[in-house]
């Protein structure tokens, strides 16, 4: 009896300290809270994101420039001078914009460096995403911010320069643009960029450094935001991964460091219609005000130059909590908890409490539930995907029940590892079999400590299990108390990584927060082993697994506020004369139905140009349609002409009806020289020769309906081989489509060229081809390798 009643309190105490964990993360939000004129308030923060987020917003709208015009007359309201800047700039991605970037600096009392507070203001193109949480919420987050630091009269050294960037969603175009031509990107020291990549959940902190990240960990530690949630592990998987933020231009193009602050949990909603007001939670948006206000006050103070270091530190949260130490100590930590490790052993079977036999025992039910609980989660995910293929439509990979799947996992796991426990190991060798997980986490965090050094954090929970151990070698004894509360930095360290990793990689990874549920038991052994009856428990965890498996399935359709995503392009060959409709979508439902027919044919004929997508999204279906007699763009040859072994062009493409994108396309064995789109080369291009990823040359966002003009060089024997797909995003609203509108349980597929009336067209030239001509003018973008193959050729005519 005493022992089910110790199970019991332990059970509970572990879900109250997770609870503890997750409530503590982040502050919670009361529509009744404090307005007090010099403190920030999330509900004035909220009436912001309501004016910018009303309709989408997206470079080249009429409502882009509404909220362009909203941000300036609010800044102006707080008695700040704004400026813009505008120009062209064609991303390392291939994405050409005219961005516009709305500016304001703030005076400090000194002459050093100054503060940047980054968001950006352009919502997401094609899903009619109205972008409250991003980046609304980071527009809304400084504004607010900035407005109670001005009424608090703060004293501040550093100028502070507020900057919303433009064209953030099609290649970071605006950052871009401020970074290589502003003359204040110079004097930043360092930035604090607010971001979202989902629309709850707490804020995570990452950093963006080029150097060591030492400096900018105690800094900010000493700045002393309350609610901090971060970790050095994050980082380590953030840079491996392509989610790049206006922060990571100022990092590559400028050595300018900074921190992120963005929320990712309902990914779901990131980019899709569903990025409303509504959708926004309103404790996330507090949580972005509890960074900004104690990072403001200290950093525009602070020396801007302590921020820069060459060395690194392991940096990790625990509620209310920032704890550092540097990189340095991570390997002689582990080979510490070796030694102890050994050395406890030792003592162990000197004392007769441990037996080889029995250690040796310990790796079945390790391994075991390691096994079986990675395998039956890997492919029990795949089965479900087989179970519900409408997982698939939603593109980010994680569905509108994934809490409920990451939770039945996590019970799945705790199952088979009490299981495995209860059939392979009873109380009295529960510390004899505590030895494996000891040595496994040791061997990992040597590992971890060579290959991925900001996890260097998960030595610490070891630590406190060694403790547990040397109580137990020492003392003859277990205390279930002394093991609980050593448990508890495990839960309080590993626990958020369970369900970070499905919310931030989607759920494909379910199977890894699995496992780490496993091996977070076995360090948690000597709590977990002393449990009574571990088959009941196994029966009980498996039983809630079955819940809510079941309840995850009941919730597996779509409604109103968790639509289904679908696409439809209209797609015109001007070459042939002839029009299809084309999707990406795996799934048909009725209103792609409408269109495509009930067995339409394969559209991979059509994906000989590819389109950049996110996912790497291809059309799947097609169908035929109607010829709309859309008006074709004209494409003028403006300079065609040869000198030595080049041949020069500049060709202009011309809209003649209102679109937003044009994509041009190229033979993979057209070499280009000297490459400029509307007079901009490539950002960080080195040398003459353009570099290119398959036949893809660039992407246009068309502002005001101005005209692309390519100019550039190729070798004079090139076949010239080219294309452009114009396309407009109105095939909702254009007047020459009678569409049906969605059902409410639908939504635009985002991270795809969607809605969209689309030309494809060949780049032919002009009937009447250029003379040749040698001018100077002709000679100035020659690469320089052929510079004497042209002076010679002069000198032979």
């Amino acid at each position: 009896m005493k022992k089910n009643f110790s199970s019991i309190i332990i059970a509970v105490s572990i879900f109250l300290v997770l609870g503890f964990l997750f409530v503590t993360m982040m502050p919670s939000w009361s529509a009744d809270e404090n307005k007090k004129i010099t403190e920030f308030s999330t509900s004035r923060a909220l009436d912001h994101i309501k004016a910018i987020a009303k309709q989408p917003h997206y470079v080249g709208t009429k409502n882009h420039e509404v909220v362009a015009n909203y941000i300036l007359k609010e800044l102006q309201k707080l008695g700040l001078q704004t400026a813009t800047q505008e120009g062209f700039t064609l991303s390392d991605w291939g994405n050409l914009v005219k961005s516009k970037n709305i500016m304001c600096r703030i005076k400090g009392t000194e002459d050093g460096k100054a503060l940047l507070l980054l968001s950006h203001y352009d919502s997401a193109p094609h899903s009619f995403s109205h972008g409250a949480s991003d980046d609304a919420s980071g527009v809304a987050t400084i504004l607010e911010g900035v407005r109670a630091f001005l009424n608090a009269k703060t004293k501040h050294k550093n100028d502070i320069i507020i900057l919303f960037t433009d064209a953030e969603e099609l290649g970071l175009n605006g950052a871009a643009l401020f970074v290589t031509q502003h003359q204040w990107a110079k004097e930043v020291g360092l930035v604090l960029n607010f971001e979202a990549r989902g629309s709850s959940g707490p804020s995570y902190m990452l950093m963006e450094t080029n150097k060591g990240n030492a400096g900018m960990v105690q800094e900010f530690a000493k700045a002393g935001a309350t609610y901090p949630v971060s970790n050095s592990l994050m980082y380590s998987i953030y840079k491996m991964l392509p989610n790049d933020t206006d922060l990571t231009v100022f990092r590559e193009q400028g050595d300018i460091q900074g921190f992120n602050f963005a929320f990712i949990d309902s990914h779901f909603n990131y980019h899709t219609a569903q990025d409303d007001v509504a959708h926004l939670d309103r404790s996330t948006l507090k949580h972005q005000g509890s960074y900004l206000m104690p990072l403001l006050n200290y950093f525009s103070n602070a020396d801007l130059n302590a921020t820069a270091s060459t060395t690194d530190d392991v940096y990790f949260t625990i509620p209310f909590t920032f704890i550092s130490y540097p990189f340095a100590w991570v390997m002689p930590m582990t080979l510490i908890a070796a030694g102890l490790l050994i050395i406890l052993v030792f003592l162990g079977k000197a004392k007769r409490m441990l037996k080889a036999k029995d250690i040796i025992k310990g790796f079945f039910p390790f391994l075991g539930a390691l096994i079986v609980t990675g395998l039956i989660t890997y492919y029990g995910w795949k089965g479900l995907l087989l179970l519900n293929p409408q997982y698939n439509d939603l593109l980010n990979g994680f569905t509108y029940n994934g809490h409920d799947y990451i939770t039945a996992f996590v019970l799945l796991s705790l199952s088979i590892s009490f299981f495995f426990y209860h059939v392979a190991s009873k109380s009295k060798v529960t510390m004899n079999h505590y030895v494996v997980p000891l040595l496994f986490w040791i061997v990992l965090n040597g590992f971890l400590a060579n290959s991925l050094q900001g996890a260097g954090f998960l030595i610490i929970p070891v630590y406190f299990g060694l403790l547990a151990f040397a109580v137990f070698i020492f003392s003859q004894r277990s205390n279930w108390i002394l093991n609980l509360i050593c448990g508890i930095p495990a839960l309080l360290i590993i626990g958020p990584f369970i369900e970070m990793f499905p919310v931030g990689l989607g759920l494909k990874v379910l199977f890894g927060s699995a496992i780490l549920t496993v091996l977070t038991f076995t360090l948690l052994l000597p709590v977990f082993g002393d449990f009574s009856k571990k088959g009941g428990w196994s029966l009980l965890l498996l039983l809630m697994t079955v819940v809510f498996l079941a309840k995850a399935q009941y919730n597996s359709g779509y409604e109103l506020g968790k639509a289904k995503s679908n696409s439809l392009v209209y797609l015109y060959n001007a070459d042939t004369n002839k029009a299809n409709w084309v999707t990406y979508d795996t799934n048909l439902d009725s209103w792609t139905k409408s269109y495509l027919g009930e067995n339409p044919k394969h559209a991979k004929i059509w994906n000989d140009l590819k389109l950049f997508s996110k996912y790497n999204s291809e059309f799947t279906y097609a169908s035929e349609a109607p010829n709309k007699g859309i008006a074709k763009p004209t494409i003028t040859f403006l300079q065609d002409s040869i000198v030595g072994f080049r041949r020069f062009l500049k060709i202009q493409i011309t809209p003649n009806r209102k679109v937003n994108r044009y994509d041009i396309f190229a033979n993979e064995n057209m070499t280009f020289f000297n490459f400029k789109a509307n007079g901009v080369s490539t950002l960080g291009q080195k040398g003459t020769e353009l570099e290119r990823n398959g036949s893809k040359l660039l992407s246009y966002y068309v502002v005001n309906n101005e005209p692309l003009v390519l100019q550039f060089t190729i070798n004079k024997n090139t076949v010239f081989d080219m294309n452009v797909m114009e396309s407009s995003f109105d095939l909702m609203t254009n007047p020459l489509f009678a569409m049906n509108q969605r059902e409410g349980w639908m939504m635009p597929t985002p991270f795809v060229l969607n809605d969209a009336v689309v030309i494809r067209q060949k780049i032919k030239p002009t009937p009447k081809a250029v003379v040749p001509i040698a001018t100077p003018e002709l000679l100035q973008p020659a690469p320089t390798d052929s510079l004497k193959v042209v002076k010679d050729s002069l000198r032979v005519k």
